[in-house]
Protein backbone atom coordinates (compact mmCIF):
# COMPACT_ATOMS: atom_id res chain seq x y z
CA UNK A 1 0.00 0.00 0.00
CA UNK A 2 1.38 3.42 -0.94
CA UNK A 3 2.10 5.61 2.02
CA UNK A 4 0.12 8.73 2.81
CA UNK A 5 1.29 11.28 5.34
CA UNK A 6 -0.55 14.27 6.73
CA UNK A 7 1.65 17.22 7.72
CA UNK A 8 0.50 19.51 10.50
CA UNK A 9 2.31 22.10 12.57
CA UNK A 10 2.47 23.31 16.14
CA UNK A 11 1.99 26.87 14.90
CA UNK A 12 1.88 28.88 11.70
CA UNK A 13 5.00 30.00 9.81
CA UNK A 14 7.31 27.41 11.36
CA UNK A 15 8.50 25.75 8.16
CA UNK A 16 5.76 23.19 7.62
CA UNK A 17 5.68 23.73 3.85
CA UNK A 18 9.48 23.53 3.69
CA UNK A 19 9.44 20.14 5.37
CA UNK A 20 6.51 19.05 3.19
CA UNK A 21 8.50 20.02 0.10
CA UNK A 22 11.54 18.08 1.28
CA UNK A 23 9.51 14.97 2.11
CA UNK A 24 7.50 15.12 -1.12
CA UNK A 25 10.68 15.34 -3.17
CA UNK A 26 12.47 12.61 -1.22
CA UNK A 27 9.56 10.19 -1.55
CA UNK A 28 8.77 11.08 -5.15
CA UNK A 29 5.27 11.67 -3.84
CA UNK A 30 2.24 13.61 -4.95
CA UNK A 31 1.47 16.70 -2.86
CA UNK A 32 -1.95 18.02 -1.87
CA UNK A 33 -2.92 21.13 0.07
CA UNK A 34 -6.72 20.76 0.35
CA UNK A 35 -7.39 24.27 1.70
CA UNK A 36 -5.22 27.25 0.77
CA UNK A 37 -6.05 30.44 2.68
CA UNK A 38 -4.26 33.40 1.15
CA UNK A 39 -3.30 33.78 -2.50
CA UNK A 40 -1.62 37.16 -2.88
CA UNK A 41 1.86 36.05 -1.75
CA UNK A 42 1.74 32.72 -3.55
CA UNK A 43 0.46 29.35 -2.43
CA UNK A 44 2.01 26.51 -0.49
CA UNK A 45 1.62 24.31 -3.57
CA UNK A 46 3.77 26.76 -5.54
CA UNK A 47 6.33 26.82 -2.73
CA UNK A 48 6.56 23.03 -2.64
CA UNK A 49 7.02 22.84 -6.40
CA UNK A 50 9.67 25.57 -6.40
CA UNK A 51 11.87 24.77 -3.41
CA UNK A 52 11.35 21.02 -3.58
CA UNK A 53 11.87 20.76 -7.31
CA UNK A 54 8.67 18.75 -7.43
CA UNK A 55 7.22 18.02 -10.85
CA UNK A 56 4.08 20.21 -11.23
CA UNK A 57 2.28 17.11 -12.50
CA UNK A 58 2.59 15.70 -8.96
CA UNK A 59 0.99 18.76 -7.36
CA UNK A 60 -2.73 18.15 -6.94
CA UNK A 61 -5.05 21.17 -7.21
CA UNK A 62 -6.36 22.61 -3.99
CA UNK A 63 -9.97 21.83 -3.19
CA UNK A 64 -10.41 25.38 -1.94
CA UNK A 65 -8.38 28.49 -2.84
CA UNK A 66 -9.41 31.22 -0.41
CA UNK A 67 -8.25 34.79 -0.85
CA UNK A 68 -7.81 35.98 2.73
CA UNK A 69 -4.70 34.77 4.64
CA UNK A 70 -6.54 33.78 7.82
CA UNK A 71 -8.06 30.75 9.49
CA UNK A 72 -9.91 28.80 6.77
CA UNK A 73 -13.26 29.02 8.56
CA UNK A 74 -13.06 32.83 8.48
CA UNK A 75 -11.63 33.08 4.98
CA UNK A 76 -14.29 30.77 3.61
CA UNK A 77 -17.09 32.62 5.40
CA UNK A 78 -16.00 35.92 3.85
CA UNK A 79 -16.50 34.32 0.44
CA UNK A 80 -19.83 32.74 1.36
CA UNK A 81 -18.34 29.24 1.47
CA UNK A 82 -18.83 26.53 4.07
CA UNK A 83 -16.33 23.68 3.94
CA UNK A 84 -17.73 20.36 5.13
CA UNK A 85 -16.04 17.11 6.03
CA UNK A 86 -17.42 15.45 2.91
CA UNK A 87 -15.77 18.12 0.76
CA UNK A 88 -12.27 17.01 1.77
CA UNK A 89 -12.07 13.37 0.74
CA UNK A 90 -8.51 12.37 -0.12
CA UNK A 91 -8.09 12.16 -3.91
CA UNK A 92 -6.81 8.85 -5.29
CA UNK A 93 -3.25 8.89 -6.61
CA UNK A 94 -0.83 6.33 -7.95
CA UNK A 95 2.00 6.27 -5.40
CA UNK A 96 2.73 8.05 -2.12
CA UNK A 97 0.95 11.24 -1.12
CA UNK A 98 1.91 14.10 1.20
CA UNK A 99 -1.04 16.15 2.48
CA UNK A 100 -0.48 19.49 4.16
CA UNK A 101 -2.97 21.02 6.55
CA UNK A 102 -3.37 24.73 7.23
CA UNK A 103 -1.63 26.07 10.32
CA UNK A 104 -1.95 23.81 13.36
CA UNK A 105 -4.08 20.82 14.25
CA UNK A 106 -6.80 22.85 15.97
CA UNK A 107 -7.29 25.40 13.21
CA UNK A 108 -11.02 25.55 12.31
CA UNK A 109 -12.16 24.43 8.88
CA UNK A 110 -15.67 25.65 9.62
CA UNK A 111 -17.18 26.93 12.89
CA UNK A 112 -17.68 23.38 14.21
CA UNK A 113 -14.94 21.38 12.44
CA UNK A 114 -11.22 21.43 13.23
CA UNK A 115 -8.40 20.10 11.10
CA UNK A 116 -7.74 17.48 13.79
CA UNK A 117 -11.28 16.20 13.19
CA UNK A 118 -10.53 15.96 9.48
CA UNK A 119 -7.32 14.05 10.26
CA UNK A 120 -9.30 11.63 12.43
CA UNK A 121 -11.75 11.08 9.57
CA UNK A 122 -8.91 10.38 7.15
CA UNK A 123 -7.19 7.96 9.53
CA UNK A 124 -3.79 8.54 7.93
CA UNK A 125 -0.55 8.93 9.94
CA UNK A 126 0.27 12.50 10.89
CA UNK A 127 3.72 14.06 11.04
CA UNK A 128 3.94 16.99 13.42
CA UNK A 129 6.33 19.75 12.37
CA UNK A 130 7.63 21.74 15.33
CA UNK A 131 10.02 24.64 15.65
CA UNK A 132 12.85 24.29 18.16
CA UNK A 133 12.34 27.87 19.35
CA UNK A 134 11.20 28.81 22.86
CA UNK A 135 7.71 27.51 23.64
CA UNK A 136 7.98 24.41 21.50
CA UNK A 137 7.57 21.94 24.38
CA UNK A 138 4.19 23.33 25.32
CA UNK A 139 2.99 23.74 21.73
CA UNK A 140 4.17 20.29 20.69
CA UNK A 141 2.70 18.42 23.66
CA UNK A 142 -0.63 20.22 23.25
CA UNK A 143 -0.69 19.19 19.58
CA UNK A 144 0.11 15.59 20.49
CA UNK A 145 -2.65 15.51 23.11
CA UNK A 146 -5.20 17.02 20.72
CA UNK A 147 -4.45 14.40 18.08
CA UNK A 148 -4.40 11.49 20.54
CA UNK A 149 -7.74 12.61 21.99
CA UNK A 150 -9.19 11.96 18.52
CA UNK A 151 -7.29 8.69 17.98
CA UNK A 152 -5.26 10.22 15.16
CA UNK A 153 -2.20 8.07 14.41
CA UNK A 154 1.04 10.02 14.89
CA UNK A 155 3.95 8.89 12.76
CA UNK A 156 6.42 11.14 14.55
CA UNK A 157 7.70 14.67 14.92
CA UNK A 158 10.05 16.61 12.64
CA UNK A 159 11.82 19.63 14.07
CA UNK A 160 12.80 22.84 12.28
CA UNK A 161 15.59 25.12 13.50
CA UNK A 162 18.74 25.01 15.60
CA UNK A 163 19.41 21.87 17.60
CA UNK A 164 17.95 22.11 21.12
CA UNK A 165 18.63 18.64 22.49
CA UNK A 166 16.74 18.94 25.77
CA UNK A 167 13.57 20.34 24.18
CA UNK A 168 13.55 17.72 21.43
CA UNK A 169 14.16 14.84 23.82
CA UNK A 170 11.62 16.12 26.33
CA UNK A 171 8.88 16.36 23.72
CA UNK A 172 9.54 12.88 22.37
CA UNK A 173 9.80 11.32 25.85
CA UNK A 174 6.70 12.90 27.38
CA UNK A 175 4.71 12.76 24.16
CA UNK A 176 5.87 9.19 23.37
CA UNK A 177 6.50 10.06 19.74
CA UNK A 178 9.33 9.23 17.34
CA UNK A 179 11.99 11.85 16.61
CA UNK A 180 12.11 11.75 12.81
CA UNK A 181 14.87 14.32 12.41
CA UNK A 182 15.56 18.04 12.40
CA UNK A 183 15.82 20.35 9.42
CA UNK A 184 18.25 23.19 10.21
CA UNK A 185 17.72 26.76 9.15
CA UNK A 186 19.00 27.07 5.58
CA UNK A 187 20.64 30.12 4.03
CA UNK A 188 19.02 29.39 0.68
CA UNK A 189 16.02 27.33 -0.30
CA UNK A 190 16.78 25.57 -3.55
CA UNK A 191 15.91 21.99 -4.49
CA UNK A 192 19.55 20.89 -4.20
CA UNK A 193 20.11 22.54 -0.81
CA UNK A 194 16.85 21.21 0.58
CA UNK A 195 17.50 17.70 -0.72
CA UNK A 196 20.98 17.61 0.81
CA UNK A 197 19.69 18.88 4.15
CA UNK A 198 16.91 16.31 4.24
CA UNK A 199 19.25 13.47 3.34
CA UNK A 200 21.70 14.58 6.01
CA UNK A 201 19.24 14.97 8.85
CA UNK A 202 16.52 12.41 8.09
CA UNK A 203 16.44 8.71 7.24
CA UNK A 204 14.07 8.14 4.32
CA UNK A 205 13.54 4.56 5.50
CA UNK A 206 11.58 5.99 8.45
CA UNK A 207 8.90 7.10 6.01
CA UNK A 208 8.46 3.80 4.16
CA UNK A 209 7.47 3.83 0.49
Amino acid sequence: MSRKYVITGTDTDIGKSIFAAALTAAMGAHYWKPVQAGLEDGTDSETVAKIGGVDPALILPERYRLKIPASPHYSAAQEGITIGLGDLDIPPVDGPLVIEGAGGALVPVNPELLFADVFAHWGQPVIIVASTRLGTINHSLLTIEALRARNVPIHGIAFIGDEIVDSEQTICRIGAVSHLGRLPMLDSLTPDVLRDAFNTHFNLAAFGS
